[in-house]
């Protein structure tokens, strides 16, 4: 892949640049220490991915990304971390924290291949990156979400049910931890097999294979009492056959 390096640090650029050559599979055709100086190279030249910082003068790397009609992959490599759900929402391959790591950086290069490998699929090319990412790989038997920094692959027979936390959801799982994703219920639900998971409420998915007991508005998973939503009820009732 051609890639490009926009860091107004010299240091930081330099660190990038050479662990792009370590690795050999990226080929860097410029490297800027301004983001308006880059425009005209992603305009005219075919750039597969963007390594960019976020803090620097003039206009900050979420904003540059903003601003590109044709945005190519990019990662984001910044100090700060409060700027992470942001850079996501713009379909970021990933975020890099300073110092970066080599390992962490082999993932995020990784990660970005195979979005790339993807977009040169007919089939998947009008898929958005975010979707992409959320795909790769999937089955009727996993999913993977994005969770922090990494996509998470979670067996579908794991997940016991899913909460609805404002912009997250939380999937509680057999084995006792939950996970953090920043996904809606309807981009979930397309993952999840219709056989075993069904909605009972606003806030609430479950898998029907772990519900002990139901009651008048509530099942049981486990110790849990999860509630289920008047407008869910005739269908959820209908589906378990009550």
């Amino acid at each position: 892949m051609r890639c490009i390096i926009i860091d107004d640090e010299p240091l930081a650029l330099n660190i990038i640049k050479s662990y792009c050559e370590d690795l050999g599979t990226l080929e860097v055709i410029g490297t800027y220490t301004n983001a308006l100086e880059a425009l005209d190279v992603i305009n005219n030249a075919k750039v597969d991915l963007v390594f960019s910082d976020i803090e620097m003068p003039q206009i900050n790397g979420i904003d540059f990304i903003k601003v590109l009609d044709n945005k190519p992959l990019f990662i984001f490599t910044t100090a700060y971390s409060q700027y992470a759900i942001e850079g996501f929402e713009l379909n970021a391959v990933d975020y890099l924290v300073k110092p970066i790591p080599f390992p962490r950086f082999i993932q995020a290069v990784n990660r970005a291949k195979e979005i790339f490998e993807l977009k040169k699929d007919p089939q998947t090319i009008s898929l958005t990156e975010k979707e992409m990412i959320q795909s790769i790989p999937t089955s009727n038997q996993f999913i993977f979400v994005r969770s922090e920094y990494e996509n998470i692959k979670i067996e579908l027979e794991a997940i016991k049910y899913i909460e609805g936390l404002k912009d997250y959801l939380k999937i509680h799982t057999t084995t006792g931890k939950s996970i953090l994703t920043l996904m809606s219920f309807k981009d979930i639900h397309m993952k999840l097999s219709d056989t075993n998971f069904v909605r009972i409420h606003r806030s609430f998915i479950v898998n029907i294979n772990y519900i002990g007991s139901v009651q008048k508005s509530k099942v049981i998973i486990d110790s849990i009492r999860i509630p289920i939503g008047e407008s869910y009820k005739a269908d959820f009732f209908k589906r378990i056959g009550i």
